[in-house]
């Protein structure tokens, strides 16, 4: 993968995918100063979403010329009250200097569709699958914030073939390691077993370097 230099741009975040980019930051791959994260779980109240994230871009703006929104289009912003406004509307709004990594949802951005699908197939067969990443576990109570045994069973036990945690940092064995009780909890509340699938962030890297090329041409 051919290196570029984050250095001139911000990076706003859904806070969820936030192990993922400090590690990122960590290992030497970004090399901005400027990470600023929207809490995690907003998907469920998008005004919220909306106001932290046009808050977020606006703070990045100030310290770097291109900002890289790291968030989801297609269902981490659904606007039930205005159905035309969208995430690509509100990045849009901030001008040439703002980009959108391109994928649908945090677990696309670390594995694509097919790529899930094998992993499905591998793991659970036939069987659906509820896909998380590292940050649903870590800031459970945010991401399912409102939900009470109720909901979760209506929602949950449906995906026979389990939970399945794209893990490119190796937070999971780490966890079940140190707070083993903490994860059967969490799956007993969830009602289908967890367990991590071990990724390469590749995918992730390469949609980042994407966008940022693309902000370095205009």
């Amino acid at each position: 993968m051919k290196e570029v230099s984050f250095s001139d741009i911000a990076i706003v975040s859904c806070g969820t995918l936030s192990l993922e980019l400090n590690h990122l930051r960590k290992e030497g791959f970004l090399d901005t100063e400027h990470l600023f994260f929207t809490t995690p779980g907003l998907h469920e109240d998008i005004r919220e979403l909306e106001r932290q994230l046009i808050d977020r871009i606006k703070k990045a703006k100030k310290r770097a010329d291109k900002v890289l929104v790291v968030y989801g289009g297609k269902f981490c912003y659904v606007n039930a009250y205005d159905p035309l406004r969208t995430m690509k509307t509100i990045v849009e709004e901030h001008g040439k200097g703002v980009a959108r990594i391109e994928a649908t949802h945090c677990m696309d951005m670390i594995a694509s569709e097919e790529e899930r699908a094998r992993i499905a197939q591998e793991k659970a067969g036939l069987d659906k699958v509820w896909w998380m990443v590292p940050g649903w576990i870590k800031f459970r109570h945010k991401v399912f914030k409102g939900w009470d045994k109720g909901l979760a069973n209506e929602n949950f036990p449906r995906h026979t073939g389990g939970a399945i945690v794209l893990d490119g940092i190796g937070y999971v064995d780490q966890y079940m390691a140190e707070k083993p009780e903490e994860l059967l909890e969490y799956s007993d509340w969830m009602g289908i077993p967890i367990q991590g699938y071990s990724v390469s962030l590749d995918r992730f890297k390469s949609l980042l370097s994407d966008q940022a090329n693309a902000l370095h041409r205009r």
